[in-house]
């Protein structure tokens, strides 16, 4: 994402030297795009990561629970009672599939952060002082 910030008259005048071509353009905005969707997935995966911490805590506090005990279990919008035993398996398969997407969010992070650093190489190099893609 591109920032203003105030350049001096030094700075400039080396900002206008460098003539922005239809390929820097492109680049800028994909860095635009993949920052954007960055910090989306960042929301994101903090939320799951909470999720999964909440996941982990019920399991722990089901631990205690008697063995013939009916426990509420949200499926969907609405509370069914299940067997202790079958909420287990249900917030296993829970704790599983969060598990999975916090990987799969985690990988997709990653990936776009190699590409944000490739192309803030590129146009630090090539626009230097003139292009300030801090945020």
């Amino acid at each position: 994402m591109l920032i203003p910030r105030q350049l001096s008259k030094e700075e400039e005048s080396e900002a206008t030297d460098a003539e922005v071509t239809k390929e820097d353009q492109d680049k800028i905005n994909a860095f635009s795009k993949l920052h954007n969707r960055s910090k989306a997935l960042e929301e994101e995966l903090a939320t799951k990561q909470k999720d999964k911490e909440d996941l982990e805590e019920v399991s722990t506090e089901l631990e205690l629970a008697d063995e013939d005990e009916l426990i509420p279990y949200k499926i969907g919008e609405s509370f069914m009672h299940v067997p202790l035993s079958e909420a287990q398996e249900l917030l296993a398969s829970a704790t599983t599939e969060l598990e999975s997407e916090v990987t799969s969010l985690e990988d997709e992070l990653s990936t776009i952060r190699d590409e944000i650093g490739t192309l803030k190489a590129h146009l630090y190099a090539r626009f230097g002082k003139g292009i300030n893609l801090e945020a």
